[in-house]
């Protein structure tokens, strides 16, 4: 018993001496850097667009995909492409034309789900001229108003927004569009 006693009264001794002590000279190891959020520059895009149709006198089927980026919390930017077929019944015979072009918009958040959004859009469009035929030009808008967005779990939600066109002008008997305010329906995707 006393030679385990004594065996134990050197280790306990000679146990620190193979501790590693530190160099006073030596420099502080730097502080743990706080950890930040994942959140990487592909997060912060979505998807997302909306499609349309109408049968009847005017036929029409359009299609706008969208994708945009959450530059920060509040403030979104984004590209939204778009293309229309018209068949138009009240010629005889029926006009078909097509339409094409681009929306830039950006959107802040104002409060729990609403928005403002800003939008240029340039529009290549078709026409009937008096020869009974098509004539295509170009139209370039700029549009303000506000909308709302219902979430659809964490990251997809649907979007309503009524835009008011600053560029319209109801004399011009060959516009693209009927009236100066547009409501757009669409969803979007986040990743």
């Amino acid at each position: 018993m006393k030679k385990a006693a004594l065996a134990s009264l050197v280790l306990a001794l000679t146990l620190p001496a193979f501790a590693q002590t530190p160099d006073p000279t030596a420099p502080a190891p730097p502080p743990p850097e706080p950890a930040t959020p994942k959140s990487s520059i592909g997060s912060r895009f979505f998807f997302g667009g909306g499609v349309g149709a109408s049968f009847g006198t005017i036929d029409y089927v359009e299609i706008a995909p969208l994708v945009g980026f959450r530059v920060v919390p509040r403030f979104d930017l984004g590209l939204q492409p778009f293309y229309r077929w018209t068949d138009d019944g009240r010629y005889s015979p029926s006009i078909s034309t097509t339409d094409y072009g681009a929306n830039i918009f950006a959107r802040v958040r104002i409060v729990q789900g609403f928005f403002g959004e800003a939008d240029y859009q340039h529009t290549n469009y078709e026409y009937p001229n008096s020869a009974g035929g098509t004539t295509r030009d170009t139209y370039n808008a700029f549009l303000a108003g506000g909308g709302y967005t219902v979430p659809l779990g964490k990251n997809a939600g649907l979007y309503f927004s009524a835009l008011y066109d600053f560029t319209y002008d109801g004399n011009d008997p060959n516009r693209p569009y009927d009236s100066p305010v547009r409501f757009q329906i669409g969803a979007s995707v986040g990743f």
